[in-house]
């Protein structure tokens, strides 16, 4: 970890060189005479572990912290070279933790504050109290009482809360993850908090209410994949939070009755506000159109707007008026409300985006009329994200579109484009850096519209991709071959073959080989998704070559524990593993004792684990929560058959706010 260095520019009158700085009083002697704090203490506390990136240069203040002479009783040295003309030194420790804390102000990258926190006590403190950000990826692996007590001068909280295949319904209802101890320990311990981001938490009406009440200064709440609020709680943020910036609502579900709905986007100021970014897509109720046209118009410094269904052309083009500045835009439904014969013309629609010609991100399209896609056409050209996954678009409807989405980099669609309209993306995206491509049906037995020729045209025409997500029920081991050596930059590699146990369709062998190659010539990989039929040796690759990998998820695969096996003892920077529906017991669950600390979590559902063996884990790794969690809350009793294991490392201990179908060990 590099620190920024400041240059002597000039010295005391009175002396002919600047004296040298006592050996108490530098970085080395610091870290030699202080204790480090546990390690165990300090994991707990990783701020965005995912952020490889290094902290950008930065140069050290010159200006005296001291003032400079000696007037008084105490001053501090001038670094610099002068000692202002008499006195003594300052106690060393506080020096240096003076120095220290300027230092880490400058340290922005997570992977630099968290190292530099391991150092000794002292770094620990100072971190401590310069951190800024704080994101803590496990709701329940820390108390809120404790992280308020470690991190003083807090301006932001990203929280994460169910695990992720709660996306997939795997989680059942009523699990966990409720704000509510946070909202309460916050408040009171960071007044200026500035922001605000939770990802599959609970939260209710109170807790936005709580939100708005304790934080003055608050300018971004983000919401995404939460449940348990409704238009009440956002009502009382958008009238508060008098400084509001940022109000994203992502993938969320809003709980309201048609009884009960109120008028929320009315209730922001009537003076111009501060409004940068409002994202309301996922909120299904009607609103008060009106109200957010008038929102719109007074909010100069909107860049990002994406609306619900409720929205129609003639709606949107009302909004692409009011704010030309756009560069993010969700268009709702985009189809006409009007009878047959007196909705909007095409060429209307299309003057309105025209004239937005900031425009570079385009989703939304939730109920589209295919005959209204001609109107985005003068906005393709600068488009770098395009977001289609709402969409049941064909191929001949999404081809005239693609053509002319030259620069694009950030692809999202529907399976219903089938293989040739990825063969039109091939051929005109090729600096596209993320694509992912979504089943209209994910069941297992549905016919799938997007096959092994889809991939392999994306792999030959875009070759700087970064990140796929590919859902399909037939792939070969080639088509994954060709893609791991015509895009060696992959980051991120998700194929789930959505039929269990699925071979190459072709040859029908297992697709052991195709994952393979992903790993040996992917160097960059850090995420990876398996599914179709595996057998050990795809596993054997995988802890062989997946040295970076850190996200690992399996459906549907392996044969025998050995394959968990070799992911342990291979994958040695794993964070989250993620089992489903896969022939692993207690053998391979234990074969993992000695990974589990360096894991953030292990997720098991659908597999062959025993009562027994998951308390033999509890038993031998007393600082890991491992909860058994039952399909059905009605179940009595204790059955041997595990249904989903929940395994995590957490400072805190068992939760206390468990419902009677999880189990904690």
């Amino acid at each position: 970890m590099s620190t920024p260095h400041s240059s002597s520019t000039t010295s005391a009158p009175h002396r002919a060189s600047p004296p040298q700085i006592p050996q108490s009083l530098t970085l080395a002697a610091l870290t030699a005479s202080s204790a480090s704090p546990s390690s165990s203490s300090a994991s707990g506390m990783r701020d965005a572990a995912e952020d490889d990136s290094d902290s950008p240069p930065s140069q050290m203040s010159e200006d005296d912290p001291g003032g400079g002479g000696g007037g008084g009783d105490r001053w501090e040295p001038d670094l610099r070279g002068g000692n202002g003309g008499g006195g003594r030194w300052a106690p060393p420790d506080q020096v240096l933790e003076n120095v220290l804390e300027s230092v880490l102000e400058f340290l922005t990258a997570a992977r630099d504050r968290n190292a530099a926190s391991l150092v000794c006590r002292s770094w620990y403190r100072a971190e401590a109290q310069t951190r800024r950000e704080l994101f803590i990826g496990n709701c329940y692996a820390v108390s809120p009482r404790r992280a308020a007590e470690r991190f003083g001068g807090l301006r932001s909280v990203v929280l994460k809360g169910k695990p992720r295949f709660a996306d997939f319904s795997l989680v059942p209802y009523g699990w966990g993850a409720y704000v509510s101890p946070w909202v309460a320990a916050l408040g009171p311990a960071y007044p200026r908090l500035e922001r605000i981001c939770l990802k599959r938490m609970t939260v209710s009406d109170d807790d936005l209410a709580l939100v708005a009440k304790s934080f003055p200064f608050f300018r971004e709440l983000s919401l995404v994949c939460c449940d348990g609020f409704s238009t009440v709680g956002l009502a009382v943020v958008a009238e508060r939070c008098r400084h509001l910036r940022v109000l994203d609502l992502i993938e969320d579900y809003v709980e309201d009755e048609d009884d009960e709905l109120v008028d929320w986007i009315s209730k922001f100021p009537e003076s111009n506000t501060s409004l940068e970014s409002l994202v309301f897509d996922c909120v299904s109720v009607p609103f008060n159109f009106d109200a957010l046209e008038a929102l719109i118009a007074r909010s100069p410094a909107l860049r990002r707007l994406r609306v619900n269904h409720h929205v129609s052309v003639e709606q949107l083009r009302r909004l692409m008026a009011r704010a030309p500045q756009l560069t993010h835009f969700g268009t709702g439904a985009f189809r006409s409300e009007a009878a047959p014969g007196g909705g909007l013309s095409v060429t209307e629609l299309a003057t309105s985006f025209a004239a937005s010609r900031s425009i570079i991100c385009l989703s939304g399209f939730r109920d589209v009329n295919p005959e209204y896609l001609p109107a985005i056409y003068p906005v393709c050209a600068k488009l770098t994200s395009l977001n289609f996954s709402f969409a049941s678009l064909t191929a001949e409807e999404l081809k005239p579109v693609i053509r002319n989405c030259i620069n694009l980099r950030t692809f999202w669609v529907l399976d219903t484009v089938g293989d040739e309209g990825l063969r039109a993306v091939a051929d005109t995206c090729s600096d596209l850096r993320e694509l992912r491509v979504f089943p209209l049906d994910a069941s297992e037995d549905s016919e799938g519209s997007v096959s092994d020729v889809g991939l392999q045209a994306i792999s030959e025409g875009c070759r700087k991709l970064e990140s796929i997500l590919y859902f399909c029920q037939r792939m070969t081991n080639a088509a994954v071959i060709a893609m791991s050596k015509n895009c060696p930059d992959l980051v991120v590699f998700r194929l789930c073959i959505m039929g269990r146990h699925r071979p190459d369709w072709i040859t029908r062998d297992p697709m052991d080989d195709g994952f393979g190659a992903i790993v040996m010539n992917c160097k960059k990989l850090t995420r990876l998704s398996v599914s179709g039929l595996l057998t050990d040796k795809a596993f054997a690759y995988i802890g062989k070559y997946g040295k970076l990998i850190k996200t690992l998820s399996v459906a549907f695969a392996g044969n025998s524990d050995m394959s968990l096996q070799y992911i342990f003892e291979g994958c040695t920077k794993l964070q989250k593993l993620e089992v489903r529906d896969s022939p692993f017991s207690d053998k391979g669950l234990l074969s993992g004792l000695n990974y589990f600390y360096n894991m953030r979590f292990l997720w098991m559902n659908s597999c062959r684990l025993t009562m027994r063996g998951c308390k033999d884990v509890a038993q031998q790794m007393q600082n890991l929560v491992v909860e058994v969690i039952k399909d059905h809350s009605d179940d009595e009793g204790e059955a041997e058959i595990v249904d989903k294991l929940y395994l995590y490392r957490s400072l805190a201990g068992p939760r206390n706010d468990a419902p009677p179908f999880v189990t904690l060990l």
